[in-house]
């Protein structure tokens, strides 16, 4: 039987295990993640309930032909919630690990047949001298035949000038951190560095701990995450026929059509969520240097209409910033200094002097480093060196043909390597929702499986040839 080794079991590598066991059930499946559990990642391995999914449960699902699948699963398993999960209008925003409990749940048969293992370790090394080796971080080895990389964004990375302060307890590096966060909410200063949805996270854990000081939210535009509109028909906007060619054509269009659907009483959301919607077409329609330009100019106010808090989690921001608690401003951070009284802080808003403030916490929500996708990571980075993948043009994540298949430093497609989840969205596009994920891993999986079996041919083509020796050579009687 042929070994598929997936590194990184979070959402991704969990889904596109549990699809490939159904679409190629001889295959052994063996995916690497250190965490309990598979399915849980970094997004779904907290308990705080403050932090809550980021769209209706009624758009979750690990398969795409069942869109409202972990709605039904709560509704099915009577799941309890926790208080203020629902919206007025029915919207389910749960708190985050309900979903690695629905993931978990469906992966244990399978778990439990032995169809896929988990090992709970990482994977250190990439080569392949002749089947791909894994060097595991307990010192183990594994061989496979194909190996699909699943890992998510690396971590923040820390801004220059703050090196010296790693190991300053009041400067938090990993938001992650539930004792850490737990801590500055017992104080009544904190700098959040950062106003996307994983600065939207701690402060609403902070709030939820009872937090009762003053928080300021710094980034270099001081746009914060928009929130959802629910309960309103689909917008009739259709980006995927005849798709913009240019990033600008592409602005003026997403202007245009939130303009018809306001004519039609329809907000925002609407519109963006056709958009994403028809993303993979509008991605490939757009040139290179289309999707560079888009990158550069436009990612970040797509990134804060796109990338939407649940309801509940933009009230405790509205709520902070009317009590006067919250201040979310657009400047630059020039530097942080130690001292007895807390982190005194040297930071200019935009189009102004550089003034200074003391915090008792500093918490890093800068977002992925993705400058250091294969350096921050040893099994990437021991893959690049040996030639097996490469970074992709935009700085994005790896380098990936259509199949999704790793391309290596010769740019040509490496067989048995393949890429799935966000670190392949610099060719796909958007690839980081639920929705898109779901589709994405089954597709993966399915191209995978269409793999296994053209090896099992081949296999049986050369088993079938070598029992017959004596035959091989002569002509036809």
């Amino acid at each position: 039987m042929s070994r598929v080794a997936i590194i990184g079991g979070g959402f991704t590598g969990a889904l596109t295990a549990w699809h490939l066991a159904r679409q190629a059930p001889d295959a052994q499946i063996v995916v690497i993640e250190p965490r309990q559990r598979l399915g849980a990642g970094l997004a779904y391995s907290t308990t705080d309930p403050a932090h809550r999914i980021n769209v209706p449960a009624s758009r979750m699902t690990m398969r795409t032909d069942i869109r409202d699948g972990l709605h039904r699963w709560i509704a099915a398993r009577g799941v309890a919630l926790s208080p203020g999960s629902a919206t007025a209008d029915g919207a389910l925003f749960p708190q985050r690990g309900i979903v690695a409990d629905y993931v978990a749940e469906a992966l244990a048969p399978d778990l439990a047949a032995g169809r896929i293992r988990h090992l709970r370790t990482r994977a250190v090394a990439l080569t392949r001298p002749d089947r791909f080796r894994l060097l595991l971080e307990d010192g183990a080895a594994l061989e496979a035949d194909h190996v699909v990389i699943a890992t998510s964004h690396p971590p923040p990375a820390l801004p220059p000038g703050l090196q010296d302060l790693r190991d300053d307890p009041r400067l938090i590096v990993d938001p992650s951190d539930a004792a850490a966060i737990g801590a500055a909410a017992r104080t009544r200063r904190v700098l959040v560095l950062g106003t996307g949805l994983t600065s939207a996270d701690v402060i609403a854990s902070l709030d939820g701990q009872g937090f009762r000081g003053a928080i300021l939210a710094l980034s270099r535009r001081g746009q914060r995450s928009r929130g959802h509109a629910t309960g309103h028909p689909e917008s009739p906007s259709d980006f995927a026929a005849d798709p913009a060619r240019t990033a600008l054509s592409l602005l003026r269009r997403v202007r245009a059509e939130v303009a018809r659907d306001a004519a039609r009483g329809l907000p925002w959301q609407a519109t963006l969520d056709n958009l994403r919607r028809d993303g993979p077409a509008v991605w490939a329609a757009l040139p290179h240097p289309e999707r560079a330009r888009l990158v550069a100019r436009l990612r970040v106010w797509w990134d804060v209409h796109r990338f939407r808090i649940a309801p509940q989690v933009e009230a405790v921001l509205d709520r902070l910033i009317a009590e006067d608690r919250l201040r979310i401003r657009a400047g630059r951070l020039s530097g942080i200094a130690a001292d007895e009284a807390g982190l005194i802080v040297t930071w200019a808003p935009r189009g102004r002097t550089a003034r200074r403030e003391v915090f008792d916490r500093v918490i890093l929500t800068t977002g992925p480093a993705h400058d250091r996708i294969i350096a921050g990571s040893p099994v990437l980075s021991s893959a690049a060196a040996v030639g097996l993948l490469r970074a992709d043009a935009l700085g994005l994540g790896l380098d990936v043909t259509e199949g999704c298949r790793a391309i290596g430093a010769t740019g040509a497609a490496v067989d048995g390597l393949w890429v799935a989840g966000p670190l392949a969205r610099g060719h796909v596009g958007e690839l980081v929702g639920i929705p898109e994920v779901t589709a994405h891993s089954e597709q993966v999986a399915s191209r995978l499986a269409e793999a296994l079996a053209a090896d099992d041919r081949d296999s049986q083509d050369r088993r079938a040839g070598s029992s017959y020796p004596s035959l091989r050579g002569r002509p036809a009687t």
